[in-house]
């Protein structure tokens, strides 16, 4: 057991630590702290000669016990409570983006909380009702959910804005939602410098792959489009296919690595194709080469991501890459951003093209 001077060593030990002292830079006097823990003056004094050993304090005749230069250590706070909500989990390129966004906010003393709302509008009203009753959220990252349609659930959002909590929206966001910030791939640039490649490389009759129901497919279908009217293309409306979250889960299901033959009418006549992104571009693939369309010989193939998609198809596949940019790193740094206090203004992400065999 320790001694009554060891004890009151300790103590005065830890509220040098804490700064308790960091006013004046003194220890109070000898007799004052005596009083103050009902102890001897001979208790207090070995106290202070074992600070004294320890280089804490320093004893000057006529002015008391001088605190020496210690670093005080800062008080630690409670870490931040940040949920990210985003359209899925484990498919595609978001394992790569959450493992960004965890990495960001672990590192910044915050915890943080993973939904997936597998881009339905039912899921994430259930979600953000969810985040409305925690007792502690400190901010909030999303993926919108079916971003090009009009959105029930704006209410929900509005709320957690007028609760103070900061957002930052990713890949997609809702334009009702004035004042908020969001990082955004460049998708009309990105569908137009599709089209002008393959242009250049002699392609005259292009197809093109779209999604419907989120902002993405209706942007980067924006860029084909003025790209195809600009190099004087002909625009064929039975060229372009058109497909929405449960049309994917029909069409393109985890079971088939193939689209179904019924869909590839839209290709009659065309050299070359636009696609969404390089999941669908990887299923194409597969199924012409099933029946012997030769890639690119035949049918050349662009996407969007530069995901694993692009590099695991049979014939790998051209598409647009941001490089070292990863979307839920500067998600993140963005939100963090907010935090602080700090203002933010929203990103649009440049693509670069990874040409490859499919072109």
């Amino acid at each position: 057991m320790a001694t009554k001077y060891q004890q009151l060593a300790n103590t005065l030990r830890e509220q040098i630590a804490a700064g308790t002292f960091s006013a004046t830079g003194l220890l109070p006097t000898e007799k004052a702290i005596a009083e103050a823990y009902q102890l001897s003056r001979q208790t207090v004094r070995q106290a202070l000669s074992v600070l004294v050993q320890e280089g804490l304090i320093e004893k000057r005749q006529g002015s008391g016990s001088h605190i020496r230069n210690i670093p005080i250590r800062e008080p630690v706070s409670a870490p931040r409570s940040v949920a990210v909500l985003t359209t899925y989990i484990s498919d595609y390129i978001f394992p790569s983006i959450l493992r960004e966004v965890e990495s960001v906010l672990s590192a910044n003393h915050c915890t943080t909380l993973v939904f997936a709302t597998k881009n339905q509008i039912s899921n994430e009203r259930r979600i953000l009702s969810t985040l409305l009753e925690l007792p502690q959220l400190d901010g909030l990252l999303v993926e919108g959910t079916k971003t090009c349609l009009p959105n029930p659930n704006l209410d929900l959002y509005r709320q957690l804005i007028g609760r103070g909590i900061p957002l930052v929206f990713l890949n997609g966001n809702y334009a009702e939602l004035t004042g908020t910030v969001s990082v955004l791939d460049d998708n009309y640039g990105g569908g137009y410098a599709l089209v002008e490649y393959l242009y250049n490389k002699g392609h005259r009759q292009i197809a093109g792959i779209f999604k419907s129901d989120d902002i993405q497919g209706h942007r980067r279908y924006a860029g084909f489009a003025d790209a195809m009217r600009d190099f004087g293309l002909s625009m064929q409306d039975t060229h372009i296919l058109w497909y929405g979250t449960e049309e994917k889960e029909r069409f393109f299901s985890s079971q088939s690595r193939a689209i179904p033959e019924v869909l590839l009418k839209f290709l009659e006549g065309c050299s070359a194709v636009v696609c969404y992104n390089d999941e669908v571009a990887s299923r194409l693939i597969n199924t012409l080469l099933k029946r012997s369309v030769a890639i690119p010989e035949q049918l050349a193939v662009v996407s969007f991501d530069n995901s694993q998609y692009s590099e695991l198809s049979p014939v790998r596949i051209t598409s647009l890459s941001h490089g070292h940019i990863n979307t839920g790193h500067v998600a993140a740094e963005m939100l963090l951003k907010l935090l602080e206090g700090s203002p933010c203004e929203s990103q649009v992400l440049p693509w670069t093209l990874m040409e490859k065999e499919s072109s």
